[in-house]
C-alpha cells in the first residue's frame, strides 16, 4: 500500500474527504517525525512502539568492488509491534 492507496482507505473508514484524510495523515507523520527527532519515542497501543536507535560508526564493504566503507554513526528507528497488531497478522485456528 503507497501513500495514495492509504488516503483513500482511512478517507472510506473515517467518512471523511480524501483532502482531510491526507490533511490528517501528513499532520500525523508530522507529529511522528518531530517527536522521533527529539529522541522520544511513539507509544501507540495496540499498534506498536516507535523508538529511535543510536546506530555506531561501522565498517562495511561495498559489494561491487569489496572496498571497506566507514558508516557514519546515526539514529534509527526501531518498529515493535503491539500484542493486537500481533494477534491480527497470526490469528489462531
Amino acid at each position: 500500500m503507497n501513500k495514495a492507496e492509504l488516503i483513500e482507505a482511512l478517507a472510506d473508514k473515517a467518512g471523511v474527504t480524501k483532502q482531510s484524510a491526507k490533511t490528517m495523515l501528513d499532520a500525523y507523520t508530522d507529529i511522528i517525525t518531530e517527536t522521533l527527532s527529539q529522541k522520544e519515542e511513539v507509544v501507540i497501543v495496540g499498534f506498536g512502539t516507535l523508538t529511535p536507535r543510536e546506530q555506531s560508526t561501522r565498517l562495511a564493504r561495498n559489494p561491487k568492488t569489496g572496498t571497506p566503507v566507514q558508516i557514519p554513526a546515526r539514529t534509527t528507528v526501531k518498529f515493535k509491534p503491539g500484542k493486537f497488531l500481533l494477534d491480527a497478522m497470526n490469528p489462531k485456528d
